[in-house]
Order: C-alpha cells, then structure tokens, then sequence
C-alpha cells in the first residue's frame, strides 16, 4: 500500500513513527516526513517555520509544495495528514478536487476549537477519515460527523509513568526546538540554572547537528546535556518547558513543570485577538474540560524572567501535581497508534 504523507512537525514525526511500529500492512511511505522513517521526498528539516512572518516569507514555497504533493499523490492509495493545517487543509482541498475517491485521513486534528472555527467545516468536506487525540473535539463537529476519538499517542510513547514524587537532585531545561523559542529563552534559563542548587539538564533535540547547537545555543557548560526527553522528564524533580507538546508529555509523566514562552510581539498580537481560549497548555485545556483548576503556571512574554521562574521553582506542590497527572492519563483513557495501524490498513474498527 502506497501512503502520501505530509508530517512537517517533529512532534508529528514522532507520532507516525509509533503508528508505524504497530502497522501490520505492507506500506510505502512518500511525501513529507523525517528520513529516519524512510526515503521521503521531502525531509522536515526544510520545513520549519515560526510565527506569522516567517510563515509568510515561505508562502511561495509552500504553494509550490502544494502542487507538488497533489502531482505525487496520482499513484498512491490513500493520504495521511497530520497537524499543520495551514499547509495540510489547503492541501486536502486540492487532493479532494483532483481525486475525490482517493481516502484522505486527518491524525492529530487542527484545534480549530481554539482559533479559525470555520476549518470544523472544511474538514467534514474534504476529509474522509477524522481521527481526533483529543476526548472533547467532537464536541465541536457536526452530530453526524465521521470523527473518531482514537486515543493520545503519548500514552504509546512513553513508557514510564510517576506514580509517586521524586527528589533526585535534578532540573530540567528545555527551551524549545525552533531557532527563535531557544535564543528568547536559553539566555533566562542560564541564569534561572545557576540560581537553583541542583544539577541543571539542558535537553536538546537529538536531531540537531553540532554545528546549530554551537550556533543557536552559545555556552552550555553550566548544564549537562540530555538528549532523549521522555527519560529525563521522569528523573528529574522539576522542569522549565517552552510552550508545546513537551508540557504535555511532562504533564503525563508527573513531573511538575511551568510553561515559558516568548513570541514576537506581532505574533502575540495576532494570537491574542485570534485564539479565544485562556490557556495555551493542552493539559490546562483538558483540565478546564475536565471542570478543574488549572494543572500548571503559564508564564508569557514579560512574565517570563528569572525572579517568576524561581518563584515557581520554589513553591510548586510535587504531590499535588502528581495527583493531577493521574487524573489527565485517566482522562485520556488509551494510546492511538495500534487504531490508527487499524485504520491505516482498512480495519477502521477500534
């Protein structure tokens, strides 16, 4: 089985690299995704993009992408999308008109419920199956749509959950994976780092090559130097985490942690009058879905300096946190990865 693949974020990467653990069919993977999971036409590392700016710089790229996509998608079986629905919608559209028998799934769904409402309707038009991570997405569709709650995939991929609090000594710093998120935040971890008397984890994308983490990074030598995220969140006694899915996975693993984020001031601008919710921290969502206080501090913009930092460090409740965990597993009830294997190759039973 022949599969267009458009996955041009990391987190979503890892994502199918779980879906294709558990597939049980032979495929063959063309489009864009990372060249660990194959020969791709396109590897994600050209593809990254941050803020509104930086998106439009690329739109020429992105539209000769498109085209490409939809050219390549002649021979294949069906489409698998995920996330990105700024290039993946457009895209759906243009595949649906030019094979509109072809199958098109939709993994890890835009949050349409928290900005741009009116992508709900353009996905019930042109996408076949609708697999949502998120237990109140349908909510949000239409009664008779075809969404399908098929579970969290970071429940597949992390393997080790806390089930009591830790003291082992440790801090976690993780600025991001995008150039901008890391030079806004590093210089204020650095000095949050050398504040707090336990040893400080710099966690840093294995994917990133020596040469960019001498560039973007600078002088590291105040920490030690992590590379697998999911083991390290588990060791360590607390963790400072730019906004994304790493909060999530912290989140599930129980190990407490306050959200940091700076984003250029246009970009702020632009999300503060587009994005009608109060938190941007999927677990604080999901609490707020679940009619609980929020789970986690969200520092933004100006708030995130050193003093607020410590603040947080300093008073955080580890049992409280951890109770709070548990509840979010609970809530997310099961991993993804073997229903979108089943779905993948045509058993759409979960």
């Amino acid at each position: 089985m022949k599969i267009l693949v458009s996955a041009l974020e990391t987190s979503s990467n890892i994502h199918l690299k779980a879906l294709l653990d558990e597939v049980y069919c032979d495929v063959e993977l063309v489009g864009i995704f990372d060249k660990s999971l194959g020969n791709p036409t396109y590897d994600i590392s050209s593809m990254a993009v941050m803020g509104f700016v930086d998106v439009i710089k690329k739109i020429p790229f992105f539209l000769k992408l498109k085209n490409e996509m939809v050219e390549l998608a002649k021979d294949v079986d069906k489409v698998l999308l995920m996330d990105n629905s700024g290039f993946n919608l457009p895209l759906a559209k243009a595949l649906k008109k030019a094979y509109p028998q072809k199958e098109i799934i939709y993994y890890i769904l835009p949050q349409a419920w928290a900005w741009k409402k009116g992508r709900i309707q353009v996905i019930e038009e042109v996408i076949d199956t609708i697999c949502s991570i998120l237990p109140f997405e349908k909510s949000y569709y239409s009664i008779n749509t075809k969404l399908q709650y098929v579970g969290h995939p970071l429940l597949d991929e992390i393997k080790n959950f806390r089930n009591s609090t830790t003291n082992s000594g440790k801090v976690a710093f993780m600025p991001g994976s995008r150039r901008g998120e890391i030079t806004k935040l590093l210089p204020i971890y650095k000095e949050v780092a050398k504040q707090i008397d336990k040893d400080a984890i710099l966690i840093i994308p294995k994917h990133f090559s020596d040469e960019f983490i001498v560039e973007v990074y600078g002088d590291i030598s105040m920490f030690t130097i992590e590379k697998n995220p999911y083991d390290t969140l588990f060791e360590v006694d607390f963790a400072f985490i730019c906004s994304g899915t790493a909060t999530l996975e912290a989140a599930l693993i129980g190990t407490p942690f306050t959200l940091t984020y700076i984003a250029k001031s246009f970009d702020y601008f632009v999300a503060k009058k587009l994005i009608k919710i109060e938190f941007i921290g999927l677990a604080n969502i999901f609490f707020q879905k679940m009619g609980l206080v929020p789970m986690h501090r969200e520092l933004l913009q100006d708030e995130v300096n050193v003093e607020n930092l410590l603040r947080e460090y300093h008073k955080i409740n580890s049992e409280k946190f951890l109770e709070n965990s548990i509840k979010l597993r609970e809530y997310l009830e099961f991993g993804s990865s073997k229903n979108m294997a089943n779905i993948v190759c045509n058993r759409n039973e979960l």
